[in-house]
């Protein structure tokens, strides 16, 4: 049977042709971008087949539905086995509404735009660019570990909302990845974390083609990867040809019957299938075939040499017979189901409603805490870990935890009810995500992306341990909550090792994530009311380990202006003589160094500015009225590298930071070794002022 007989296929031949008819979309997509990966396609275009038709809980005519399955494509490279999918299953795209049109979400014309400028059919998968992709993904491991937090997700939510009769939501999470996802590191810490909560709603697809980009997978990569797994307590279970639809059905069946672990499917394959010359070789993975490669391809399948983009008679159908029905009726059954849980449930229903549209429930900001002035203080990390409590007995669906350091981040959920998240216990809002940063960072997006609003909390210097994830979730728009203590060198005696110096201006330089560094507890509060309010980017919370004085706000500006970005927080009336600029616990260093230079006569003005993203946003009178141009004495005070501020303190400007790694002393030896004094402040100040 071929292709170009224009004969109606049925059974095993329809299967081989809708098959063939995503490798060949692939095939032609990359061979007109001259650019991309064809290789995975045409060995996985079975099993994504098998899975989708079959198995995958999921309506293309709504991508939003709450309880579909997740398909996560972590070899995002592969990113054309995907639309080849999204084309053929026909899912409708959903505006930036969350509406869901008649549009196609992957229209054939983008398809044959792959790769291109402004198309929805980029290199690697982007969830807030295209329809039906559930996250973006393409650093390798990034994808699996996203699929941890969806399968928490799930757990979570069923535990919460489910009720006797009413299975609302309990969506399994499919997973496929490659060798160089489980190479990566983050692979193996989201297998552990995996396994030990026996997350039994996980599906992991492992390729297994012998392949990585520089040639034979063998040459770097050897272990046993099913001895390994099972180590994890998964269950492992293989399919020795990914031709073969049946054992891949069987496989997929075993993994609903297992109800106490995680499953990884080991799926062998061929990479480049049915390419007589680069077939099983590292020549398939990142290129284009070549032209006439691509003929000798669709010779073998008994497709028209000639024909590109070819969808065949029949093949649409099918593919509507099969997810499409089966997607609808399940969607159909359940939103049944759902309105007679909404009679009976209205409170639970609307909170599932206000979790899908990002909304905010009513009283939110209830009770939140505010601080009395205090000379002596407390740690931003405490005061946010008491504004937390607050704003999460709120907000029934923020959860999140530490990667093993809750009692020192101050991150722990305390009030009755908020329990720990074990496998025992899906309910729990506390995560424990152990010493593992790098799959935290990636599972707080996946959670973030199914609905749930999730924070991950470390010591700052091990942001740079989750900073793939943390860019990934900028990229993607998502609002993942990152927490970050112990933010300078007021670790004291821990050392350098533990000091950040360079990662507020490294986090600054990422597009759309906002940093936020509170000056005191009061500016806390009013940090976490804009997380709380955060729809399309990410957050790094950045806080002290070392107490800070509680600013008399009675005598200085209102926290409020924490909106703002920037704000001046005292003045000494009129045009500035200089401008003490100062973020966390700088600020109060800045305000006494404004104290004795106001006693002086100096005219000072100290600006907080906790937030340099927020800030730009506001307009130019604003930024004016905060900055004026006309005063060109400057200082900014940050114990971090002082890269970036320039752009604030101008070429007349002083700059009061780091440039060097830290030490390993007590606190008050190292601010004074490294010139965090009011004194130091004060000659930056008369330097400042002292330039014509």
């Amino acid at each position: 049977m071929v292709a170009s007989e224009q004969v109606l296929a049925t059974g095993q031949q329809l299967d081989t042709l809708c098959i063939n008819t995503i490798r060949t979309l692939a095939i032609d997509a990359v061979q007109q971008a001259n650019s991309g990966h064809p290789g995975a396609p045409m060995g996985l275009a079975p099993v994504t087949y098998c899975l989708w038709q079959e198995f995958l809980r999921y309506d293309p005519s709504d991508p939003t539905w709450l309880n579909r399955d997740r398909f996560v494509l972590s070899n995002g490279h592969a990113s054309m086995l995907l639309y080849s999918m999204l084309h053929l299953a026909e899912v409708r795209r959903v505006d930036k509404q969350g509406k869901v049109l008649k549009d196609l979400a992957m229209p054939m014309e983008e398809i044959k735009r792959f790769r291109q400028l402004g198309s929805l059919t980029p290199g690697h998968p982007e969830s807030h660019i295209t329809s039906g992709v559930e996250t973006t993904t393409g650093p390798l491991g990034q994808g699996v570990g996203n699929s941890v937090g969806m399968a928490i997700a799930s757990k979570w939510q069923a535990a919460n909302f489910n009720r006797p009769n009413f299975e609302i939501l309990d969506f399994n999470v499919y997973a496929m990845c490659s060798d160089g996802d489980l190479m990566e590191g983050i692979g193996g810490e989201a297998a552990s974390l995996a396994g030990h909560l026996k997350l039994s709603n996980l599906c992991w697809i492992y390729d297994h083609n012998h392949i990585t980009l520089d040639g034979p997978a063998n040459w770097s990569f050897s272990e046993d990867v099913a001895t390994r797994f099972i180590g994890y307590e998964w269950n492992v279970t293989r399919v020795a040809d990914a031709n073969d639809l049946t054992m891949l059905a069987r496989a997929f069946e075993t993994f609903h019957k297992t109800e106490d672990r995680p499953t990884l499917i080991i799926v062998d394959s061929h990479i480049g299938y049915g390419s007589p010359h680069k077939q099983d070789t590292n020549a398939a993975h990142g290129e284009p075939l070549g032209e006439e490669e691509v003929r000798l391809v669709k010779r073998f399948y008994g497709w028209p040499e000639d024909a590109n983009f070819l969808v065949p008679e029949g093949v649409r159908e099918h593919f509507r017979d099969g997810i499409g029905r089966r997607g609808r009726d399940l969607r159909a059954r359940w939103s049944d189901l759902f309105a007679q849980y909404s009679q009976k449930f209205p409170d639970l229903a609307e909170r599932l409603n206000q979790m899908q549209h990002h909304e905010l429930p009513r009283g939110w900001d209830k009770n939140l805490p505010t601080f009395p002035a205090d000379a002596k203080g407390i740690a931003t990390r405490e005061s946010s870990g008491k504004v937390l409590n607050a704003v999460a007995q709120n907000i029934p669906w923020l959860i999140g935890g530490s990667a093993d350091l809750a009692t020192s981040n101050k991150t722990t959920l305390k009030f009755e009810g908020a329990g720990d998240f074990q496998a025992e216990t899906p309910a729990g809002r506390n995560l424990h995500f152990g010493v593992r940063e790098h799959v935290m960072g990636a599972s707080v997006n996946g959670l973030n992306v199914s609905g749930i609003r999730a924070f991950g909390a470390t010591f700052f210097n091990f942001s740079d341990y989750m900073r793939a994830s943390i860019r990934l979730s900028a990229l993607m728009e998502c609002p993942s909550i990152f927490i970050f203590t112990h933010d300078s060198i007021g670790v004291g005696e821990d050392g350098p090792t533990h000091q950040p110096i360079e990662q507020l201006a490294s986090l600054r330089a990422m597009p759309n994530l906002i940093v936020l560094r509170p000056g005191d507890a009061n500016e806390v509060t009013e940090a976490w009311k804009i997380i709380a309010n955060l729809r399309s980017s990410p957050v790094a919370l950045v806080l002290t380990r070392q107490n800070l004085p509680t600013l008399d706000r009675s005598k200085y500006a209102a926290a409020s202006g924490v909106a703002k970005g920037a704000y001046v927080l005292a003045d000494a009336g009129g045009k500035p003589d200089v401008i003490l600029l100062g973020t966390g616990s700088e600020v109060s260093l800045c305000v006494d160094a404004y104290e004795k230079l106001k006693a002086e006569g100096v005219k000072a003005r100290v600006v907080s500015m906790p937030s340099w993203e927020i800030f730009e946003k506001q307009d130019a009178a604003y930024q004016e009225s905060v900055l004026p141009s006309e005063v060109t004495a400057r200082v900014s005070v940050e114990m971090a590298s002082t890269f970036g501020w320039a752009r604030y303190t101008g070429l007349k400007g002083r700059n009061v930071g780091m440039h060097s790694f830290g030490a390993s002393a007590p606190l008050k030896d190292l601010l004074k070794y490294f010139g965090f004094t009011v004194e130091t402040v004060i000659k930056e100040a008369r330097a400042a002022m002292s330039v014509k």
